[in-house]
């Protein structure tokens, strides 16, 4: 019977909660008992420093008194040297001392004594020296006295009443240092039976946790792989309307550019020519007429210029025309001289395809055109180079540049760049701080001969 409510116990709800309570509760014992012996141990520590310090003081007293006396006999100075250093180090021990029995009932007044002796000692020792060095023979009647033997033997016994009373408290600190260890060593003992028995009902109670835990997580497993495989399948979707979007706008771009220059430059043409005409016919002409005419053939051919500037942002016939280097050429050289920038350019040939050339020199156009509404800056360095199977096109300047770690609202031109890179294969780099200018570093690898 009382094996099976302990049985029923075990296997409650209440089971778990209980044995973690006394779990806790031996631990708080042992840490309450470490933390007792330590400080027994700390204090141990401290009482063998003090019986140093005091074994110390003592052996200081006689090297004091034995270099005072050899200085007597022997008269060399070299005696004094060990004299002097035990007097520093007798004031540092009685210092030590004196702050360490500071409070206790017993070892104060038996320290006050063992202090008050001991500079009375010195204080006989000093006045031995001066008498020696003022000449006579007053320190030879004082040295032959009793008073130091007797001071030391004061101090020899007050030191060996403080040292039996160190050792004492050793005794008392041993036997509690060994008695925390004891409770420590129960509540040890008792906390691990206690873990064991709290982790084996862990482990029986959370089997079936593990495998519902189980279950979920292939659940949540399948569901995950059929959103990416969607998300896959959107971003696939997406990315090829996107590249779509992309050649459409090029494909339109062109086939506006044929028709300004097919239509509207034939128009134009067709109005120069009848303007010439007229003037040749009108032959002698006045001023005002003469005018309009200068007037009209200007504003004639102004609107060819607009046609072929608009025709060449639309669709570069330089580039299909002379080549990528030419048309970077031509489109740096025009920005320099509508901007009033330095350009710098190290252009060499590479090989890259059709799309590959337009996208490199959309990318510059779109970098220069940033750079003259945002960057402030005065110079600008664009780089074309072919590295093994890469062809590198960077453009740098030294502007106010921008923290690249905040959103930007006006960036849709820097993200066409850079889908224009990916969609052939190639990848763009930004570099940019506040003061130190913006570097926009694209990399396309080159068509295949």
């Amino acid at each position: 019977m009382p094996l099976k409510r302990f049985d029923r116990f075990w296997r409650s709800a209440f089971a778990f909660p209980v044995a973690c309570l006394a779990a806790m509760a031996l631990l708080v014992i042992s840490e309450v008992s470490f933390r007792r012996a330590t400080n027994s141990m700390n204090q141990l520590a401290m009482m063998a420093t003090a019986r140093t310090d005091i074994q110390a003081l003592w052996r200081q007293l006689v090297d004091a008194e034995t270099g005072q006396r050899g200085y007597l006999l022997t008269q060399r100075s070299e005696y004094l040297k060990p004299y002097r250093e035990s007097l520093e180090r007798i004031g540092a021990s009685i210092r030590s001392l004196t702050t360490y029995y500071q409070g206790h009932p017993q070892g104060e007044p038996l320290m006050g004594q063992l202090s008050s002796l001991s500079k009375d000692k010195i204080s006989e020792l000093a006045t031995t020296l001066r008498l020696y060095d003022e000449g006579g023979e007053a320190w030879r009647e004082l040295l032959m006295t009793n008073i130091g033997q007797e001071k030391m033997e004061s101090i020899r016994t007050t030191a060996q009443q403080l040292l039996d009373l160190e050792t004492q408290r050793v005794l008392v600190g041993r036997a509690d240092v060994h008695r925390t260890l004891m409770i420590n060593r129960v509540g040890v003992g008792l906390t691990t039976l206690i873990s064991l028995l709290a982790l084996s009902l862990y482990f029986r109670q959370s089997t079936l946790l593990v495998r519902v835990q189980r279950e979920q997580k292939l659940a949540v497993q399948v569901e995950r792989d059929r959103l990416d495989a969607e998300v896959k399948s959107r971003t696939a979707q997406l990315t090829e309307l996107a590249q779509h979007l992309q050649t459409a706008r090029e494909d339109e771009r062109s086939r506006l550019a044929r028709e300004l220059h097919d239509e509207l430059g034939a128009l134009l043409t067709a109005a120069k020519l009848d303007a010439a005409r007229l003037k040749a016919r009108l032959g002698t002409m006045t001023p005002e007429v003469a005018e309009r005419l200068l007037h009209l053939n200007k504003l004639l051919n102004d609107g060819i210029a607009l046609k072929r500037q608009i025709i060449e942002n639309l669709r570069p016939s330089s580039l299909s025309n002379l080549g990528l280097v030419a048309a970077l050429e031509i489109v740096t050289s025009e920005f320099a001289t509508a901007s009033g920038l330095q350009i710098h350019t190290m252009l060499e040939p590479v090989q890259l395809s059709n799309s590959g050339e337009l996208t490199t020199y959309r990318l510059v156009q779109e970098a220069l055109t940033n750079i003259a509404k945002y960057a402030k800056a005065s110079e600008v360095w664009v780089v074309l180079s072919q590295q093994g199977a890469n062809a590198t096109i960077s453009v740098r300047d030294n502007g106010c540049g921008f923290d690249t770690t905040i959103p930007r609202q006006a960036a849709h031109g820097l993200l066409g760049m850079r889908y224009r890179v990916e969609a052939e294969g190639g990848q763009m780099t930004l570099s940019s701080e506040p003061g130190h200018g913006t570097l926009i570093e694209a990399s396309l690898p080159v068509r295949k001969s």
